[in-house]
Formats: structure tokens, sequence, C-alpha cells
């Protein structure tokens, strides 16, 4: 390859491999005791701090998705979520909110592009919140709509100028259809948000209530879903911006969680070198070796399973050989079980760790409750995506519209 163009075009410029990745990883890594630091802050004043935020504008990380067009890197996906766990070993709350944030300025490049303009024009680094659950009221009108409703759960709407919110558009023959599901984007003077954060684990992603009351919202600012269904829309973009939005953004989301559940060994580790429960210290237990050992099995399988499937992802997006649609039901199943696997290798560490694990100082509790609120979110609901994925596998056509 004699050229920039050349490399990128089989995406080694983009791939984990690359300098501009390593150095990402390596900023990641930089930051771990910062935000150790900043963890009991970050929980008590329910939001990442703004120097989190700062930070992470500084080494890059809000770029690893974002369009080169408004000075983004337009990395492989693999990287952003590399550098998320590792800034949820430290932080979940603040890798969450990156996570879900920073996933926005890649789904930008499927509006229509005077949206980007709309958001970055004037500046960049603007940042863009989200709740998808389609809870919006919207009615067609002269050149776009209008969007009414509550929408819960918008981690880090505090950083953000903008929001996406998922609402169903109606039509004659189906006022409420899913395949009708769209994502309709509001500027911050367009919303309330209302702060009722309040629960038992994730307190530091912030995610208040977004209101809006029957707000204009113009045609190139909504994103249709089904329009991706086949990826005709955007065959002409960069092969990061062909792949399925749910497969980029789910796996967002259960990141933080495999990143915790390291941070959960690690401290299982540490508490096993100095504790002593009886005649036999931590230690030398065979009981606690094996928790660990089978800890530390699982979580690298798991990383390596989301990587390989997403590699096999991005290898289709480059070539134009899609994968099969069972073979992405199978890679939504299996990121959403992650969660499920996360919180129970932490519930059985937790367990062995014994009595000292349960008190209100324990690093290990603090991750843990993390992981537990981080299945709430309906993409860590394994179920749905079981069921779906068996009934292909049976012969029966996806119920998943996202795949």
């Amino acid at each position: 390859m004699n050229n920039l163009a050349d490399t990128a075009r089989t995406g080694k410029a983009f791939s984990m491999g690359s300098p501009r990745a390593l150095e990402l990883l390596q900023a990641a890594r930089d930051l771990q005791p910062v935000l150790l630091e900043r963890a009991a802050q970050c929980k008590s004043q329910r939001r990442v701090p703004d120097e989190t935020i700062a930070d992470f504008h500084a080494a890059g990380f809000f770029k690893i998705l974002q369009s080169a067009q408004y000075g983004g890197y337009e990395m492989d996906p693999q990287v952003f979520y590399a550098v998320g766990l590792e800034l949820a070993k430290a932080c979940m709350s603040s890798a969450w909110v990156l996570g879900v944030v920073a996933v926005h300025n890649w789904q930008m490049n499927l509006f229509d592009p005077q949206a980007s303009v709309d958001v970055w024009g004037d500046d960049p680094t603007v940042l863009v919140s989200s709740s998808y659950a389609p809870m919006g009221r919207v009615t067609p009108v002269e050149g776009g709509f209008t969007l009414s409703g509550r929408w819960s759960f918008s981690s880090g709407c505090e950083h953000c100028q903008w929001v996406f919110l998922g609402a169903v558009i109606p039509t004659e023959e189906a006022p409420w259809n899913m395949e009708n599901y769209s994502t309709f984007l509001l500027p911050r003077g367009d919303y309330a948000i209302e702060e009722n954060w309040d629960v038992t684990g994730l307190q530091g992603t912030g995610s208040h209530d977004i209101v809006v009351d029957n707000v204009f919202v113009p045609e190139h600012r909504v994103h249709r879903m089904r329009e991706d269904r086949n990826g005709e829309k955007h065959r002409t973009k960069a092969p990061l911006y062909r792949l399925p939005f749910m497969q980029v953004f789910s796996r967002a989301v259960c990141n933080a969680s495999l990143g915790a559940v390291e941070g959960v060994l690690e401290n299982y580790i540490e508490v096993a070198k100095t504790r002593v429960a009886g005649p036999v210290p931590m230690r030398d237990d065979p009981s606690a070796k094996k928790v660990a050992a089978d800890a530390k099995a699982e979580i690298e399988y798991m990383k390596l399973m989301m990587f390989t499937s997403f590699d096999a992802l991005m290898e289709g997006a480059r070539t134009g050989n899609e994968v099969s649609l069972v073979q992405r039901a199978l890679f939504r199943y299996e990121t959403s079980k992650v969660a499920d696997q996360c919180l129970a290798l932490s519930s059985r560490m937790l367990k062995a760790t014994g009595s000292g694990a349960i008190r209100n100082n324990s690093a290990m509790l603090a991750r843990h409750q993390d992981i537990f609120a981080s299945q709430a979110h309906i993409a860590n609901i394994s179920e749905p995506f079981a069921i779906n994925l068996g009934g292909m596998l049976f012969g029966q056509d996806s119920t998943d519209a996202s795949l």
C-alpha cells in the first residue's frame, strides 16, 4: 500500500493496532486513577464531573466515531469499545456516559447532512444525548412534524446541547406501528430536563427525564430506522456508517458492564492477597482461586466474542458481503447476554469475598450495583433476543426490526 487512502480502504488506518488507537487506549488507562478519585463526586452529584467530560474531549474519545468532515477520526467501533472497557474499570458511570453519548456522533451520519450542519456547524465538539423509547406523540405538518412527550433515562443529558428522542410516525393505515419508528433530533432550547435520577446504581450517569411540549422538528432532523434496513441509503458512505444502528448502539450499552466486572475482578484479587477467614488464607483457598480463574476466563471470552463479531460486521461493511440476518440476530443475543454474565460473575465474586464486600465503602459493592443497574436498559434484557434467534433457527421470520 502506497498511501493513506489505500490503507484506509482496508481499515488498517483505523483499526485496533493503529498508532492512533494505541494512543487512545493509553489515554484511557492514564485516566483510570483520575476517574477513581472522582468516583465519589460522580456518584454524589449524580452526574459525570465537567472535568471528566473535558478530559474525554482532550483525549479525543468523542471523535472516535465522528465523521472526518467535523474533525472526527472515523475509527472502527472496536477502538471505541476498547477505550470504554478501560474507563469502566475505574468508573462505570463515566464509561456509560461516554458510550451512549459518543455513539451519537456515529448516528448523526444516518441523518440528512443538514442535521450535522445544525449540530456541529459552529462547534464540532457539541454533544447529543438520547432517549430512544417510543414515547413521543407525533403529528405530521408541513415541512416536518410536531413532537410532544416525556422520555426517561437520558444519560449525560446535562452535558449535551441536543437530544435524540424516539417516536413512531403515524400513518392513516397504521396510527402506531414500530415499522415507522424514528429518531427525532432537537436542540436544547426545545426541551426541558427534569432532574429525577434517584437510583441504586449508575448514579453518576445523570439519566434524567426529557420533556417536550408541541415542538416543531423539521424533516431533515428525523432518522427513519426502516430506511437503514437494506443499507442502500448509506452505500456511498464510509464502511463505518453502513453498519446496522442497533448493532453499534447495543454494544455501547453492554460495554461498560464488561469493563466494570474487570474492575470487580481486580478488587477481588486485592482482597484475596490479605483476607484471612478461618485457618486458610483466601489466597490459598482452592475455591477462591477457582472463582478468580472462572471470572478471568469468562471476561476474556466475552471480550473475544464481541470483538470477533464486530470484526465480521466491519468486514462485511467494507466488502459489501453483509453478515447474514441469522448471524446478526446471534450478535444481538450475545451482546444482551453480556450484562447477565457480568452480573453473575460479580455476584459470585462478591459472595466469595465475604462480609467485607457488603460494607457501604466497598468498591466491589459499588461496581456490583452499577452492573445491576445496567440490566434495566432494554438492550441488556436478553430473553426477547434469545426467543427471536431461536425462532429464526426454526425457520421463522425475525421479530427484531433493528438487526
